[in-house]
């Protein structure tokens, strides 16, 4: 079982995570490269909020390729090529991570490798060992 931690004698969460989470001995990791808001036919919708959803949605895709879900996700790195985006990028986060507190971090950056990506989004999960 994957351990939030978020001691009362620091600071709280600015938003839905955890300021750390322990991963028990046994487990495997999962570390996904950053996705981009890309469709598999090459779509890159204009806003952020959609474009993170891609990410998001491709990230579920390389889980189950592991044989994990999104409960696995240990941590979630989010970069975002505007301030003004990052209302659109939380709305689909929070959808993405529901109840679940994985810890996070959040750059702004001042682009990606084209100019239309406005979010890329990296995962580490965390899953029993396969028997």
């Amino acid at each position: 079982m994957l351990t939030p931690h978020t001691p009362e004698t620091i600071r709280a969460p600015f938003a839905n995570y955890a300021h750390g989470i322990e991963v028990p001995a046994g487990y495997r990791l999962l570390v996904c490269s950053g996705q981009l808001g890309a469709t598999p036919d090459d779509q890159v919708p204009a806003d952020v909020e959609a474009q993170a959803e891609i990410c998001f949605s491709n990230i579920v895709e390389i889980l189950k390729s592991a044989a994990l879900c999104a409960d696995d996700i240990v941590r979630l790195n989010a970069f975002v090529t505007d301030r003004a985006d990052l209302a659109g990028y939380m709305r689909a986060r929070d959808r993405f991570v529901g109840a679940r507190a994985p810890a996070s971090t959040l750059m702004i950056v001042s682009g990606f490798s084209r100019p239309e990506f406005k979010v890329e989004i990296e995962a580490l999960a965390a899953g029993k060992a396969r028997s």
